[in-house]
């Protein structure tokens, strides 16, 4: 055999270590692009937070990850709570209580005839099932039966969720609690949700999130809609439309409050009601880009002035047309 002859292998099997290498390579290139397009998270997915801040390692922060449908269901069950007015700590009881119960799933199934997000049933008075299985609505139940527990506020949670739901483990709502009141604040009071994942692809409704809005937040007289929902702003994209909320002078703290709640609600729901855009307290969170994660409004402007930013008082949501 020529000396020839002993080399065209190892130079073949140096064609295919190259070629080897650059597939990997241009897998790499794919998966950081992939990355970047859906946000930097890969599968959409949501984290709140007790307070707001950048996520960096040594802060004191606690957070709780969920996924889309979790946190569509969190953030629903707190805006009822904050549209009726109640205490961070009802909201905590609630969530507290779904997440027993569901584990934030608005479940077809459960013990016996229990359906939904609390496991309520229709034989025992809570409604039909299309009720129950209505988030705005086995929500809105359940914190009228929690109001009228005697001192529910002062009562351990665990008591306070089962004098609601009469559960044959009474006891397993307690573990829940440092949980869900990291969801309250993040939906209801100092801090955040992100959430990441792709811009929506296809087109939103946005007479319906307006009416979504609407049966939520309609009754509390706190914030205004003012006219339908229209075109959005000079910068957004063009076919995009804008859903707009503004608090009434006179709701005060409690429609800030409802802010809050209505920002991380339309956040929550981006996936499924294809929100591309959500502006509150001079921050925007937009979908598909820097990671979920809120960033201070004016930055994408020439000149300094966001024409997609929000005022004071005030919730633009832009939904993909």
């Amino acid at each position: 055999m020529s000396r020839s002859d002993h080399s065209r292998p190892r130079r073949r099997r140096g064609l295919r270590a190259a070629a080897g290498l650059c597939v990997l390579l241009a897998l790499a290139g794919y998966l950081v692009v992939r990355f970047e397009s859906m946000g930097g998270g890969g599968a959409p997915h949501c984290t709140a937070a007790d307070s707001a801040g950048d996520g960096s390692p040594g802060g004191s922060r606690r957070t709780y990850d969920m996924t889309p449908e979790q946190a569509a269901n969190a953030a629903t069950i707190a805006a009822v709570g904050v549209a009726k007015g109640l205490p961070d700590r009802a909201v905590t009881i609630a969530l507290a209580t779904a997440m027993q119960e569901s584990a934030l799933r608005n479940l077809d199934h459960g013990d016996r005839d229990s359906l939904g997000l609390f496991q309520q049933r229709p034989s025992q008075g809570w409604g039909t099932p299309e009720q129950i299985r209505d988030p705005v609505y086995s929500a809105g139940i359940f914190y009228d039966r929690l109001v009228k527990v005697k001192g529910y506020s002062r009562l351990p949670l665990t008591e306070a969720a089962q004098k609601v739901q009469l559960s044959g483990y009474p006891q397993a709502y307690a573990k829940h609690e440092p949980d869900a009141a990291v969801l309250t604040a993040a939906f209801a009071g100092a801090g955040e949700l992100t959430c990441g994942g792709p811009a929506p692809a296809a087109p939103g409704d946005p007479q319906r999130v307006r009416g979504e809005l609407e049966r939520i937040f309609g009754r509390s007289g706190l914030h205004a809609f003012p006219g339908g929902p229209a075109a959005a702003a000079a910068g957004a994209p063009a076919a995009d439309a804008e859903v707009a909320l503004a608090e009434k002078p006179e709701g005060g703290e409690q429609a800030a409050r409802g802010s809050r709640a209505i920002a991380g609600w339309a956040v929550a729901n981006a996936p499924s009601l294809g929100i591309a855009r959500v502006s509150y307290a001079e921050r925007s969170w937009v979908a598909g880009e820097k990671k979920g994660r809120w960033q201070p409004a004016g930055g994408d402007v020439k000149g300094g002035a966001d024409a997609r930013g929000a005022q004071r008082g005030q919730v633009r949501i832009f939904v993909k047309g």
